[in-house]
């Protein structure tokens, strides 16, 4: 059993809410993220949550997904190459598809064994990290549809999942940049949206603060200037900087004050 999978369902469905009654116009309106549009955020999420599931049930069918985003990749075409794969899908019918399916995948990840191995465009992973890539692609890329919408989330402590992506993503957000991660990890004392405090790691350095807003940083949908977070030592400040919990090239954070609420 994946417990994480209630979780990517969850998310999901925060997601769809807002979305749900938006008129057609709507969906083409771009966001603070590269000008994404809401289009794209549903297009790139139901795609990867598809080709996430295929790895689990169909690696063959996998692999012939992949096969032209990895094409395009160098080229930096990812989002043609998810257009192309959708076939025009936009709007309503888009949230419709993207909806049906994750709540079958959802369903169907609930049994799976977690410790199971699947591939993915990077090295493989288990399940359980599979469905948990999800749920952080979910809540980060649906930071972008609640800001430019000028709402605010109502966070859980699901939130873990993404907490634990970032804390497992340290050394990567220095090796992604060819550099050394510097040892220990900064210790984290973070205060969850139920007021639980969750803490990580032993260092000397610290980084103090809301959960939801470190969950930010590391994925990149705020510049840590732009958060409460305490962050005490050089190595604490240096991940900060830098932080990216997700996959592919190094990507640089937003500049401080160009991610947040649209106010209308």
């Amino acid at each position: 059993m994946i417990e994480q999978a209630r979780d990517f369902r969850e998310e999901s469905e925060t997601l769809h809410a807002v979305v749900a009654d938006l008129p057609e116009a709507d969906f083409d309106r771009p966001t603070q993220f590269k000008g994404w549009t809401i289009n794209d955020v549903l297009g790139h999420l139901h795609f990867w949550n598809v080709a996430a599931d295929r790895s689990l049930t169909d690696e063959r069918a996998f692999d012939q997904m992949l096969a032209p985003v990895m094409d395009r990749l160098g080229r930096r075409g990812l989002r043609q190459a998810e257009d192309e794969w959708l076939g025009g899908l936009r709007g309503h019918a888009l949230r419709e598809a993207w909806r049906a399916h994750y709540l079958d995948m959802a369903a169907r990840w609930a049994e799976a064994d977690p410790r199971a191995r699947v591939k993915w465009a990077g090295p493989s992973m288990s399940a359980r990290s599979s469905i948990s890539a999800r749920i952080m692609e979910t809540w980060a890329h649906g930071q972008e549809v609640f800001d430019l919408l000028g709402l605010e989330r109502k966070e859980t402590d699901r939130i873990r999942n993404v907490v634990v992506l970032g804390v497992n993503a340290y050394g990567w957000s220095f090796r992604v940049r060819g550099e050394e991660p510097p040892a220990p990890m900064p210790r984290l004392r973070l205060t969850a949206p139920s007021g639980a405090v969750w803490e990580f790691g032993e260092g000397p350095d610290l980084i103090e603060g809301s959960a939801v807003e470190f969950c930010q940083v590391v994925t990149q949908t705020r510049n840590v200037a732009d958060t409460a977070l305490r962050v005490v030592g050089p190595t604490a400040e240096r991940w900060m900087r830098t932080a990216q919990c997700f996959a592919g090239p190094p990507e640089t954070p937003p500049a401080p004050g160009t991610r947040g609420p649209v106010r209308r």
